[in-house]
């Protein structure tokens, strides 16, 4: 009999989600208030605008009372701008004056007047969706104040700055550039992603560098695609693009690069390859009507749009010199089908769409600069606003005679292989290790282990058996295996499976989404704190950044000639004197630039905004890694488990075992409170989730799940338990995506949250 395992499964996707960012979500409403010396202010910005230089006018913003001096702010947008409007879209740029001066990581903060939706949803809609599959901006609503008046209501959008390449690549130095028409005496609209030959002036009009250098590896880049297209994988992230095309066909997104050259941008990885990421998806949704190839689109044209529009237009190579790739096109197949599933077959889209709007009714009724009616805003999510060419098509109306047509094509009825029952042995898994992974496939011809072990790093495919010979049972029985030798650092992957027709994935989200292997050491990096206001002083009373190492053998480990960094670039940057750490103990490194001082001071600091950390053996053979995002002042990041388990938000535990709660049990002893409720993480979430909570004292448990009618979903405990913490894991894979509650009861006293399952 097959043993199963449950897999930590890790989602890029979430992981700003998990380490607390509150500016972006979804249920607050910020409040930005520029404050201008200037009275002819507006004057002042139109004029900016018409120059076109993106000069900003000083002033100083408050952020949800937060008071930013200095900031430089301008108009911004293409078609949403016009100069007799009153509500025009704002970029403000926090730091343009005072460096570092950021909220929550975020120097830029980008704001859209809402000018072409009528719901006010298609925009944080759009990129909450396209969150799940690929990197995409958070977004949000923001009111807007101007001098004392308001504005009215906007969306608020990350900004695909260094700080978002940053967080999603781990880098931020590469090429960056932004597909825009940047001038009306360029070529015409259209070639989207040809190549033109070497000359940089060439592609001017088409695209605007963000970074400091990159026309040259752009062209390269447009010279493989169209020219020695056999090698394209080498310069473009595939599956991320097919993902990216996926999104945007379906979605109807036409003001972006499906069909215009404009509203997305690319960044060259670590790896040499380019990623696309979707920009201004207001005219999500079916807005945007001109279609460069088949004309105005109505009603019916929009509904069935094929997903493969565009295919043979020379063009369009952004499609053509992909799609007709057959593996490919399969691939592609998959992925809009997960979205689909996921998303639009269970109406999981209207049900988000309608909450959204209830988060921001009120607002959307004091905005006295709208430019629909509030009737409009209740109707859109289901029916068309206005007619003739000015119309804008129903979310509803759109996509549930969408979801219909696409399910009828011949490409989304083929049998697809069906993967099920992934697993890895041994469970605990170290350096130098053999690990056996297995997985039942039906339907397929072959079978593929995609893996890494590198965060961002290029998935290696790796043929699986069924024959008998590796780990898989009976010869021909469906199960398949092949293994691996563990390096030092996590083993991250998926599993791929094709036939002639069709192709699967499990995860059914990856390569964004994958299965997650610790690789535990003796020696971890097991705690760190990269802002550190007030919680923890070193031996001079000074509050400096720090990295816990924790030694999970019984023996002593010699540090002398290991090496700490927290540049990739520079491993060898801060090297450990004659230093040991005992079975079972703990180190503590302070990172504050300070060697001078007692004790070990390393010659660099942490990044509160993110970063790595890298811990490496004399011979600069990499012992552990780390890598993370914005962090909270005094709170910490650290392995839960202690020493071995993945990496999670927690309150400081200097030099001692790591827990896993952030209000703890002596927490809520020394307050008088029975029991505490966590939300559960991650929020939201695909299959998994974890609920925690704490009990003073001795006491009958209940905890359940329940879904928007109340009726009971899940019986997590209904037990007598003891005083202490506790965390439990939910499996949702066998409900429906939408908003759930989960409750505790604790001796006639419920607390009730709620939890999104994707």
């Amino acid at each position: 009999m097959r043993k199963h395992i449950t897999l930590i499964i890790f989602i890029f996707s979430l992981l700003t989600d998990i380490t607390g960012q509150e500016f972006y979500d979804i249920n607050t409403i910020n409040t930005v208030e520029i404050t201008f010396q200037e009275s002819n202010w507006d004057e002042i910005l139109d004029q900016y605008y018409a120059n076109g230089d993106e000069e900003r006018l000083i002033g100083s913003v408050s952020i949800n009372g937060q008071i930013f001096d200095s900031a430089g702010i301008r108009y911004k947008g293409n078609s949403t701008y016009n100069a007799n409007q009153v509500k025009n879209p704002l970029n403000i740029k926090l730091d343009h004056v005072i460096n570092d001066q950021t909220i929550e990581g975020y120097g830029t903060v980008k704001l859209a007047n809402v000018s072409k939706d009528p719901s006010f949803v298609r925009e944080v809609l759009s990129y909450e969706i396209a969150r799940k599959y690929f990197p995409a901006s958070q977004a949000n609503f923001t009111n807007v104040y101007i001098n004392g008046t308001h504005m009215g209501l906007y969306t608020s959008d990350q900004s695909v700055d260094k700080f978002f390449m940053r967080t999603h690549f781990g880098s931020d130095e590469n090429t960056r550039v932004k597909g825009e028409l940047t001038s009306s005496g360029g070529p015409p609209s259209g070639g989207i992603w040809e190549y033109f030959g070497e000359d940089s002036a060439s592609y001017s009009n088409y695209y605007e560098m963000k970074s400091d250098y990159g026309w040259n590896e752009l062209i390269e880049f447009l010279a493989v695609l169209n020219n020695n297209n056999t090698y394209v994988d080498e310069s473009l992230n595939i599956d991320r693009h097919l993902w990216f095309l996926a999104f945007s066909n379906l979605l109807v997104n036409l003001d972006g690069p499906i069909n215009n050259p404009q509203n997305y941008y690319l960044y060259k990885d670590d790896n040499g390859r380019f990623n696309p990421m979707p920009w201004d998806l207001n005219e999500s949704f079916g807005v945007f009507s001109s279609h460069q190839t088949l004309g105005n689109l109505g009603t019916i044209q929009k509904q069935q749009l094929s997903p493969f529009a565009n295919l043979n237009e020379n063009e369009f190579p952004v499609i053509s010199k992909i799609l007709t790739n057959d593996t490919y096109r399969k691939m592609y197949v998959a992925h809009m089908k997960t979205i689909l599933e996921e998303n639009f077959e269970n109406s999981l889209y209207e049900t988000r769409a309608l909450e959204i709007q209830d988060i921001i009714d009120a607002d959307v009724q004091a905005d006295q600069n709208k430019f629909y009616s509030y009737s409009n805003f209740v109707s859109n999510v289901y029916n068309q606003v206005g007619g003739g060419p000015q119309s804008i098509i129903g979310i509803v109306q759109l996509m549930d005679a969408r979801t219909d047509y696409i399910q009828t094509l011949p490409d989304f009825q083929y049998d697809s292989p069906e993967i099920s029952n992934v697993s890895h042995l041994p469970l605990n898994v170290s350096p130098m290790m053999e690990v056996w992974f297995t997985t039942d496939v039906s339907n397929t011809n072959d079978v593929f282990l995609a893996h890494r072990s590198i965060n961002h790093g290029i998935f290696e495919k790796t043929l699986m058996y069924d024959d008998g010979n590796h780990n898989d049972g009976q010869s021909g029985d469906g199960t398949y295996g092949v293994s691996l030798i563990a390096g030092s650092t996590d083993i991250q992957y998926y599993i791929y499976a094709e036939n002639s027709d069709a192709v699967a994935f499990s995860p059914v989200r990856a390569e964004y989404e994958f299965y997650n292997i610790s690789i535990t050491s003796d020696l971890v990096i097991n705690e760190f704190m990269a802002d550190n206001e007030t919680a923890v002083a070193d031996q001079d009373g000074e509050f400096d950044d720090w990295i816990e190492f924790y030694n999970n053998g019984n023996t002593e480990v010699s540090l002398e000639g290991y090496y700490l960094t927290d540049d990739a670039s520079e491993p060898d940057q801060w090297i450990f004197p004659d230093t040991t750490i005992a079975g079972g103990s703990y180190l503590i490194v302070w990172a504050d630039k300070d060697e001078d001082q007692d004790g070990l001071h390393a010659n660099f600091k942490l990044s509160a905004s993110g970063e790595s950390i890298l811990l490496s053996d004399p011979s600069l053979g990499l012992i552990d890694q780390v890598n993370y995002l914005q962090q909270k002042p005094d709170t910490t990041t650290g392995r839960y488990i202690n020493g071995t388990g993945n990496f999670i938000e927690m309150l400081p535990t200097f030099g001692a075992e790591n827990t896993d709660l952030l209000t703890g049990f002596d927490d809520i002893i020394e307050n008088e409170i029975a029991f505490e409720l966590m939300q559960n993480y991650p929020n939201p979430f695909h299959n998994l989730t974890n609920i925690d909570f704490v009990l003073a004292e001795n006491t009958r448990v209940t905890l359940i799940v329940q879904n928007l009618l109340g009726e009971n979903i899940a019986t997590i405990v209904d037990t007598e338990l003891p005083a202490s913490k506790y965390s439990y894991s939910w499996d949702a894979s066998n409900v429906q995506s939408g908003l759930y509650f989960y409750s505790l009861n604790v001796d006639g006293t419920t607390i009730v949250k709620k939890m999104i399952v994707q």
